[in-house]
């Protein structure tokens, strides 16, 4: 029994035997999900009773509250959740990928009519033809359109022949007097077009090519000889073709392991023109999730709804009428029934592949860190720490820690180090203060110690950590050595009392780990080493100049940018930024030998 609030308790022994909409809350009032039921007692108290996997579990340990709306009929639950849903968009309920709405080809209700590319279906007695699956298929078959049919480009302003009236694709009929009912015929000859009778269209073209190659007019016979194809490569690029040209949607599904994959084919003239996949957990009934879905689809994305809607034989077809406006079928036979089952087949690949992508995942991180663990022969080291240190000369020495949890970066727990007890280069003793800075505050904070630390080095760097946890702290974590080629790669992992090399396949995904991890900490060391030497030498050196106070300091930096852009600097350039002649040339001449010797300054550690 999960456990429950008195005040839950006492609401769950007075829910009603009859259908309607159940509100889920948090502890602030927030309703976080909301859901319908044939019978609300059964439903609702199925959330607090008996076993439930990982996201129920989630979604019920943070209900406070419940309401709950009784309705007439299970159909009139479906309904008004759809309306809760569209208000409230609570968090756990199906909140769909993309709110895009798709583009249309748009023939406007005018005198002279013109052909347009719109995302809005309006009442203007325009028509519109559509949608596309991208803005890209209908602009393509607009620029088709309009090289074929002589639509009005140009405004009422236009006086003269516009560019279009030259190649054939405008009538200008402010500049020439054209009878409207021309356009008529061309707009009857689109809509034609559109309803099947491109092969037509193909056919005049044809013949319209073989009189221009016959009259040896080859530029225009390769022009109307490309219009052809591009009709081809539009309308027959699907092979999914339907005996029928109305438009409809198709949709299937399938469930597994808690989660629902819906797939959408949209069928346009006879023509499967985009298909739509969304995947998302559900938490009542298949079918009913299922209906809350379209519900949702067409409300929420605003999506086309077209004369037909196909849908599985399993989803009650009455409350699918009852949410959407448009005919309903549950096809029994023929090509229909097998667009249906071709999206059930669709969607139980989209639900695989999400399976298998989260299984690769979890094999190049969680299996890594256990096999990790195992030639080791430690327990599984979900969480690992490494360090890496660097100076220059042994100047600016600094370290740094990354941490990896179920073989993920957790760039929240990152730390940086500037070594503040170590004189010259003494890249032990730099070890030891930072291990010892970072577990004596863990263990002051009561905070999580790793699992592993990875030190990045060899023998000397490894002992010098294990010194510390050991002897100076008291506690006993397992540390390794990552030990580096000529060519500073990953080589090999050191671990053991004696630091023996560990065998590891080095095409594995552990030893990937371990790639990733070194090369983290080793970027993150570098680039705080980089910042803290950049600043140290640009701000010591100018403020060691004599007479160059802050405000001359600060006119410097604005128009130099870098201390090289004022070593280069001549006395006019600094003399120009405000700085008086006297003070420029003990610039110059402070500076100066800086030049020389800034080449054999820096060593990589």
């Amino acid at each position: 029994m999960i456990k429950t609030n008195q005040k839950i308790k006492n609401k769950l022994a007075l829910l009603p035997d009859q259908p309607g909409c159940y509100i889920m809350k948090d502890q602030t009032g927030t309703i976080i999900y909301i859901g319908k039921a044939k019978i609300l007692k059964n439903r609702v108290r199925s959330y607090f009773t008996g076993g439930h996997d990982t996201k129920t579990e989630h979604l019920v340990s943070e209900i406070a509250d419940f309401e709950y709306i009784v309705t007439e009929s299970n159909i009139e639950a479906l309904l008004l959740e759809n309306n809760l849903i569209k208000e409230n968009l609570p968090r756990y309920n199906i909140m769909l990928k993309d709110d895009k709405t798709y583009p249309f080809i748009k023939i406007t209700n005018e005198k002279y009519p013109r052909l347009l590319i719109t995302r809005k279906v309006l009442k203007d007695g325009a028509e519109y033809f559509g949608p596309y699956p991208d803005i890209g298929a209908a602009n393509e078959t607009k620029k088709i359109l309009d090289r074929i049919f002589p639509l009005r480009k140009c405004g009422p302003h236009q006086k003269t022949p516009c560019l279009y009236y030259h190649l054939g694709q405008c009538l200008c009929p402010y500049a020439f007097d054209v009878d409207p009912a021309v356009y008529k015929g061309i707009v009857k000859e689109i809509k034609h077009f559109f309803n099947g009778g491109y092969k037509d269209v193909q056919t005049a073209l044809k013949g319209q090519m073989d009189e221009a190659a016959e009259n040896m007019e080859f530029e225009k016979a390769a022009e109307l000889r490309d219009q052809i194809n591009s009709i081809d490569t539009i309308m027959t690029r699907q092979k999914m073709t339907s005996t029928d040209l109305k438009d409809k949607d198709v949709f299937g599904y399938t469930v597994d392991k808690g989660w629902m994959c819906v797939q959408a084919f949209f069928i346009r003239q006879g023509r499967m023109i985009q298909r739509d996949a969304s995947i998302f957990p559900f938490y009542k009934e298949e079918t009913d999730d299922f209906l809350t879905f379209i519900g949702q689809f067409y409300q929420k994305n605003e999506h086309f709804i077209p004369k037909e809607i196909l849908i599985p034989n399993d989803i009650d077809k009455t409350a699918a009428e009852a949410l959407l406006d448009t005919k309903i079928l549950q096809p029994q036979r023929g090509q229909k029934k097998k667009l249906v089952e071709l999206a059930n087949k669709n969607a139980q690949v989209g639900l695989q592949e999400k399976f298998d992508l989260i299984e690769r995942a979890q094999e190049r991180t969680v299996g890594a860190v256990e096999r990790l663990g195992q030639a080791l022969n430690i327990p599984t080291p979900i969480r690992i720490e490494a360090f890496d240190n660097s100076n220059t000369m042994g100047t600016n020495p600094v370290s740094a820690m990354v941490a990896f949890v179920d073989g993920k970066p957790a760039k929240k727990d990152y730390r940086k180090y500037k070594i503040k007890t170590v004189e010259g280069p003494d890249d032990y003793a730099s070890m030891r203060e930072v291990i010892y800075r970072r577990y004596s505050r863990v263990l002051k904070e009561e905070g999580i110690l790793p699992d592993l630390i990875l030190i990045d080095g060899g023998k000397g760097q490894v002992d010098a950590a294990k010194e510390v946890l050991e002897n100076q702290l008291g506690v006993d974590i397992p540390v390794a050595g990552l030990a580096k080629d000529d060519k500073h790669k990953t080589s090999e992992l050191l671990f053991g009392e004696e630091l023996t090399p560990v065998p590891l396949d080095r095409s594995s995904t552990e030893f990937f780990l371990l790639q990733r991890i070194q090369d983290e900490v080793h970027r993150f060391v570098i680039n705080f080493h980089r910042q803290l030497r950049s600043k140290n030498s640009f701000s010591s050196k100018l403020d060691e100049v004599t007479g160059l106070g802050p405000k001359r300091k600060k006119k410097l930096l604005k128009k130099f940018k870098s201390l090289k852009g004022i070593q280069q600097a001549s006395l006019e350039d600094l003399q120009e930024a405000g700085i008086p002649k006297k003070v420029a040339e003990t610039v110059m001449k402070e500076l100066a030998p800086v030049k020389n010797e800034e080449k054999n300054t820096n060593t990589k550690n």
